[in-house]
């Protein structure tokens, strides 16, 4: 028998042990070394030949991913280690740092106890470095710091044995201000790393050894030794007496909490339900006997075995055959399969308990983010948030009629494997709207509908999605019904900053409010008046819909149809058809007829939808255009042609620094801007920018450029030109 199969047959031993599972994930900056480090440790631990790890990148099973030398996707595998003489099983996580496939490690997160975020040695901590501590933190995964390429450090840039450990200093001192800042105490303190108790680790994950303070004491190899082996190009040499599985792995298992261990602080905040209910205990305890809580984190596309739900199980245990509830959806769905993941293959298992992560087969209904359980009316888990939001879109059509039904069948599978990605379906049109996260997710998402899945596309070049807000209070703007039988009288004025953030971060609750008048203190407490608070109804997106009226006659049958109608309204605005953002709708009055049948759907749905509308004219209607920030590190030779590129795309400088000899922008473009940004800034620095960009929200579009834009896009849409003035919506 192989080691291989050694260790797949302790995995299936070990998984009935929470005590000795550890979960964990690798998290990064792009290029920092993540899929390298994973594939070391999985050959560490004999689950692929050691001549090619590092070189294999067997975490990037995907052709994509190979040919762009990127992560796309968070990959799963188990492996077994030894350590103080016992085995572990350890389920790692391999997540992506562009910023593109942000939302992928969001989703990780929330399958793990503990994550190793790395940091090259040479460049430190870069904006994508800080996005995933935030990510890791709010999801209370605990960190542990591996400073990567420290070979590049002595070699490359030729430092002293002083200078290097001057800048792992600094690199640990930033990690830790970042923690610190990030959640609450007493965690803000132990959560942060330290050398000496080795929750740090150095190395090189292409030339395989790490080192750290524990194994120093083990080994009796000082960092005068590193710095030697590496100037004398014996790195081999070092990786046989110091390897990098041994000291990650060794950290990971002395470090990372055990399921039943950290579920004790993460439920409570992944989940809202009432934690001494039945199921609240059970997920708390990580209980193998009770009911089975499973959060999906994935979904995987399988060609032979359909849809393959991954995720995390906090209670119960899963079994082939059983029969389960995906939460929203009226049917229960029966497990065909159930296995553990490594790589690209995966162990069928009879069944598989708490604590574990697992992939399952039969759970048509799941999307990534979806809670399943043995109960039906279980509270789902908190939605995960993702720091950006789809931002790029492009129209996609298939080539030859004959693969249409085709090719709505798969974009739906995409939408459930992604949701950073936003698909729409128009059957009538044949033309289906793909939004991702920029232009690289959308180019992947195109390259696996064709090649992997055999449909021919055309798609349109990308295009920008805008938000349509307001400039000012207006109103009240009576809608009136078709039938001229029902009136509503509508203010609409710009929503608070802070509460439209709250309802972006999940603090104030999407959907159905169970609790008003807990919402309505919540609102008050950030600074709304106390009486507008108390009329909350909705919110949709980060808009809000408040009902201010008093004490009129049937409007309490009527508020279901309000509600649609707000909602329609929020979803296609009246300037440009895009979605709404950041809008406060109040109904201040209201007119009805007594007689149902005068005050149905068709008569309340188009009198209040003319009454938002009017009001947001008469508000000034304002189009906000995604911004990103971005990052450029450049010799200080090229850094005028840096700017001057920035600048010729609307872009603002933000800050200039110097790291090094290198100098370092900062500045906000619009995303309109920043198509082809890539080659064109390679070409204005002769290939010498280093650059990243993160989503950085939504600002208004100069007052200038809007008619122009505003008749593009429903020019696109197949709209009039012009949009329509507040006269129309009062007719």
């Amino acid at each position: 028998m192989g080691r291989k199969e050694d260790n797949i047959k302790k995995a299936t031993l070990l998984m009935n042990k929470p005590e000795f599972i550890r979960n964990i994930g690798t998290a990064a900056h792009i290029d920092h070394g993540k899929t390298t480090l994973s594939d070391n440790l999985i050959a560490g631990a004999g689950m692929m030949s050691e001549e090619l790890a590092g070189k294999q990148r067997f975490m990037d099973y995907d052709e994509q991913e190979q040919a762009r030398g990127i992560t796309i996707n968070a990959a799963n595998a188990s492996m077994v280690h030894q350590y103080n003489g016992k085995e572990y099983l350890i389920n790692l996580i391999d997540t992506p740092g562009h910023v593109d496939f942000g939302g992928d490690v969001t989703r990780a997160m929330r399958a793990l106890d503990g994550v190793l975020i790395l940091a090259c040695a040479v460049e430190g901590v870069m904006p994508q470095t800080e996005t995933v501590i935030r990510q890791a933190l709010k999801e209370r995964v605990k960190p542990m710091l591996f400073i990567n390429k420290v070979d590049r450090l002595i070699n490359e840039l030729q430092v002293t044995p002083e200078a290097m450990m001057e800048k792992f200093t600094k690199i640990i001192t930033e990690f830790n201000k970042r923690v610190a800042t990030q959640l609450p105490a007493p965690l803000n303190k132990e959560w942060q790393v330290k050398v000496e108790d080795g929750t740090v680790a150095f190395g090189s994950a292409y030339n395989n050894w790490a080192i750290s303070a524990p194994y120093m004491q083990k080994s009796g190899i000082t960092f005068k030794d590193v710095f030697d082996y590496c100037v004398n190009g014996k790195q081999k040499e070092l990786s046989k007496k110091s390897p990098l599985h041994e000291v990650v792995l060794d950290m990971t298992i002395k470090h990372v909490r055990d399921p039943v261990t950290s579920q004790k602080i993460r439920i409570p905040i992944i989940w809202k339900g009432e934690t001494d209910s039945k199921i609240g205990t059970q997920m708390y305890n990580c209980d193998p006997n009770g009911d089975v809580a499973l959060m999906v984190n994935k979904i995987i596309i399988d060609p032979h075995a359909g849809e393959v739900a991954v995720g995390r199980l906090f209670s119960g245990t899963v079994k082939k055959g059983q029969s389960l509830w995906v939460s929203g959806m009226p049917n229960q769905q029966r497990v065909q399969t159930v296995a553990l993941a490594v790589g690209a293959d995966r162990i069928p298992v009879e069944s598989c308990c708490a604590g574990n992560i697992v992939a399952v087969t039969g759970l048509k209904d799941a999307v990534s983010g979806s809670t399943v359980s043995t109960l039906k009316e279980m509270e789902p888990f908190e939605k995960i948030t993702h720091y950006s939001e789809p931002v790029v879109t492009k129209a996609i059509e298939a080539k030859h009629m004959k693969d249409l039904p085709k090719l709505v069948e798969l974009l739906r599978s995409v939408a459930k494997a992604d949701p950073s990605l936003n698909i729409e379906i128009n059957n009538e049109t044949g033309e289906h709207l793909m939004s991702g996260m920029g232009e690289l997710h959308l180019e992947i998402t195109e390259y696996r509908i064709t090649n992997e899945h055999g449909v021919d596309i055309i798609a349109s070049p990308p295009i920008v999605v805008y938000r349509e807000s307001v400039a000012k209070r207006a109103g009240p703007f009576e809608g009136k019904s078709p039938n001229k039988h029902n009136k509503f009288y509508i203010v609409v004025e710009p929503l608070e900053p802070e509460i439209a953030k709250a309802i972006k971060s999940n603090e104030l609750p999407q959907g159905k409010i169970k609790d008003p008048k807990a919402v309505a203190r919540q609102l008050v407490e950030m600074g709304m008046d106390k009486e507008e608070a108390k009329g909350i109804v909705l919110f949709k997106d980060d808009n809000a819909l408040f009902d201010n009226t008093k004490g009129i006659q049937y409007l309490h049958e009527t508020m279901e149809l309000i509600k649609q109608a707000f909602e329609e309204a929020m979803t296609v605005g009246p300037l440009a058809a895009e979605r709404v953002s950041g809008v406060k709708v109040k109904l201040m009055d209201a007119k009805l007829h007594e007689d149902t049948i005068h005050r149905g759907p068709a008569q309340v749905i188009p009198a209040v939808r003319s009454g938002i509308y009017g009001a947001m004219c008469q508000a000034g209607r304002v189009l906000t255009e995604p911004v990103q920030k971005v990052f450029i590190n450049v010799p200080q030779d090229f850094m005028g042609d840096a700017v001057r590129e920035v600048q010729s795309r609307r872009g603002v400088i933000e800050e200039m620094g110097q790291d090094g000899a290198d100098a370092v922008v900062t500045a906000v473009t619009p995303v309109a801007e920043m198509f082809g940004f890539a080659s064109a800034v390679r070409g204005a620095t002769q290939g010498r920018a280093l650059w990243s960009t993160e989503n950085s929200g939504f600002v208004t579009l100069p007052g200038e450029l809007q008619p122009q834009v505003v008749k593009e896009i429903r020019q696109r849409k197949g709209l009039n030109p012009e949009p329509y003035d507040a006269n129309y919506y009062s007719a």
